[in-house]
């Protein structure tokens, strides 16, 4: 199910962008290995994190941006801040990551989403605008598959054409997402360093929670 937030300055007339290329955060995690702290509302920088991923995918250039909601979906309504974001509630968020990549693909394509997903993960938080930015303008066309690189080594965020929704919600199980599929497909995957710009942590640990601000 989706539901649109609005509020003043965003899209509220279902706007997609010039290129075509949504935001799409993936923020349904019910933080196990945290002491079961959802990943969205853990506080990074006075507000709940995922306020911050989608400030990221705004300030790199995405007009509209779907979120992915799972652990204490109503919770992260309640306190964060997301108007003109679409809402997509993921029921069997505790699957794993896949389930959240498949619902979030779904909502793009029941509301017209445009022509590619840029990918976010809601507990990277040292992956900013400028990291996002590159990799969203590596799109070419609805076939372009990318991905930022650290060091060479694939991580995220990424960005899927449309001509690959398909076939990577087919895939997407587990914790795995899109990681099969990307592997089946790395020649046509563009790869784009990011690694000078951004820190590509995961929030996963209490350790990890210093990489908070």
């Amino acid at each position: 199910m989706t539901r649109e937030t609005n509020g003043p300055g965003t899209d509220t007339d279902g706007v997609v962008g010039l290129d075509g290329v949504v935001g799409l955060v993936l923020a349904a995690g019910g933080g196990r290995r945290l002491g079961g702290r959802p990943k969205a509302l853990l506080e990074h920088r006075g507000r709940p994190l995922v306020e911050h991923a989608v400030g990221v995918l705004r300030e790199a250039g995405c007009v509209r941006v779907h979120v992915v909601l799972g652990a204490a979906a109503d919770a992260v309504r309640e306190r964060a801040a997301l108007p003109g974001c679409v809402l997509v509630d993921n029921p069997d968020w505790q699957e794993g990551m896949g389930s959240s990549l498949r619902a979030g693909l779904e909502s793009l394509r029941d509301t017209g989403g445009g022509t590619a997903a840029l990918v976010s993960l809601v507990d990277q938080p040292g992956i900013g605008a400028a990291a996002t930015a590159r990799v969203r303008a590596a799109y070419r066309s609805p076939s372009t598959l990318a991905a930022a690189a650290y060091e060479g080594v694939r991580g995220h965020p990424v960005l899927f054409g449309s001509a690959h929704w398909a076939g990577i919600a087919a895939s997407a199980v587990g914790d795995r997402g899109a990681r099969a599929y990307l592997k089946e497909h790395a020649a046509e995957v563009t790869l784009v360093e990011c690694g000078d710009v951004a820190r590509a942590h995961d929030i996963d640990t209490v350790e990890d929670l210093i990489h908070l601000e």
